[in-house]
């Protein structure tokens, strides 16, 4: 071996020293850097072949482009606000308007914005960029504990109290990054550059509601119910998912309270019931608070407007139509699939139920996470009008990566799934974000 190469040997090895001896949370932030850097790539690189659009009149740079679609909405709340009259449509119904998207994501972008003259891109974008770096260290936190909790304590719930302090130290985000964990790695990593993952550096609440549910996520799987209760106010402000949030603590009570009283035999009933309340008031309190954290925007849009269906009248108005629950799911296969539509959405319901109950699932997602896939789904299939917006609203669904990591410890698999996503992630923006007028005007929704 000639000199050279001794030499590029010693630098590579000292290189691989010096990056293993690294803190796990420059690892996290780097991975995150990464990705939103081949977002900004997706992004520029689409813009610049956009034509005319309700925006512009050609292409479009990074800034101007991250800021369409329904960023322009948040925009019109961090500049005007909401409206304290519903717009009327020439049919009578509730027009579309602001009272639809959710107030902390763009009060906070609108505080920025006076305060360093920043336009609504710039503001917007630096918000959302700040939320998902938050993001990437918690989502490795939730994946770190969670194949624990599956595997080991399921039973018991690791419900424990641990403070917020003692639940960051307890990451070892300080420790060299050669004992990081690299399911949790890869699996946050998959998170962040998921094919919808360019939403996670727009002016879209999405990565400040996506950093709100993990932080509860994280903290629900390491037992701080206090803390869970406070970021279930965040959480339900950001986005619409309190509902199912509500739904899934119900279940953890329900739950608790199950094994609670099956572990108090011998005793007559009404002892063993009351017995279980007091052993889990505190899971069913913070189910009850939940619920009440998901009427709130609700309840605030009904005392502006006077009217007390505001935001459900304003969320049907983009359907043109009432809230039919499960309707516009059948309503939809048979407009795709035709007369076969149905049975089809049957199966795809049949299959995630099927997945959720497989191994890999059942020893990555610890059981209080698994509920909250399972009610947000349920939520979904119950509310939503399905459209090309579906893919974006499956973002909350992110503890299915975990599983999707564990199929195979190889290196070679998880970097193919990965690189997929990368690509998927060009297929998304210039589809959907791209805007092309379709023949009958408009055009599908990211």
């Amino acid at each position: 071996m000639n000199p050279a190469q001794l030499l590029a040997r010693h630098a590579a090895s000292s290189f691989r020293r010096w990056l293993t001896d690294l803190p796990i949370w420059t690892w996290l932030l780097g991975v995150y850097v990464a990705s939103r850097i081949w977002g900004w790539i997706v992004f520029t690189i689409v813009g610049r072949q956009q034509q005319a659009s309700p925006w512009s009149d050609g292409p479009m740079s990074y800034l101007q482009y991250i800021g369409i679609w329904d960023s322009d909405w948040y925009r019109h709340i961090a500049e005007i606000g909401y409206p304290s009259t519903l717009p009327i449509s020439a049919g009578g119904t509730v027009d579309q308007n602001p009272w639809a998207f959710y107030p902390l994501f763009p009060m906070t972008a609108s505080g920025l914005m006076k305060v360093t003259g920043w336009s609504w891109p710039m503001a917007g974008g630096v918000v959302s960029l700040l939320c998902g770096a938050v993001t990437a260290i918690l989502l490795y936190g939730i994946f770190a504990s969670s194949w624990t909790l599956a595997t080991g304590s399921e039973d018991a719930g690791g419900e424990q109290y641990v403070s917020p302090r003692r639940i960051l130290h307890g990451l070892g985000l300080r420790q060299p990054a050669r004992g990081v964990d690299r399911f949790a790695l890869w699996s946050t990593a998959l998170v962040l550059v998921n094919p919808v993952a360019p939403i996670l550096q727009t002016p879209y609440a999405e990565s400040m509601n996506l950093m709100f549910l993990a932080g509860f996520a994280l903290a629900l799987v390491r037992g701080n119910l206090l803390l869970c209760s406070l970021l279930l106010v965040p959480t339900c402000l950001s986005r619409p998912v309190g509902v199912p949030l509500a739904a899934a603590l119900g279940l953890w009570w329900v739950t608790r309270f199950l094994l609670d009283y099956r572990g108090t035999t011998g005793r007559p009933f009404v002892d063993r019931v009351r017995q279980s309340m007091r052993s889990t008031w505190r899971f069913l309190a913070v189910a009850l608070f939940a619920c009440a954290c998901a009427l709130t925007w609700p309840a605030i849009a009904w005392a502006a407007t006077g009217r007390v269906d505001a935001y459900t009248a304003t969320e049907t108005a983009w359907r043109g139509e009432h809230l039919l629950p499960f309707q516009p799911w059948i309503q939809q296969s048979v407009t795709y699939f035709g007369a076969p539509g149905p049975l089809i959405l049957l199966l795809l319901v049949v299959g995630f139920l099927w997945v959720m109950s497989t191994r890999t699932v059942l020893t990555t997602i610890p059981r209080h996470l698994r509920y909250w896939c399972y009610a947000y789904t349920a939520y979904l299939l119950v509310f939503l009008f399905p459209q090309s917006s579906t893919f974006r609203l499956l973002l909350p669904l992110f503890p299915l990566a975990g599983p999707l990591m564990a199929l195979s410890n190889s290196r070679a698999y998880r970097a193919t799934v990965v690189l997929g996503a990368l690509l998927g992630q060009l297929i998304w923006v210039g589809w959907l974000w791209h805007w092309k007028e379709l023949p009958s005007g408009g055009d599908y929704p990211p």
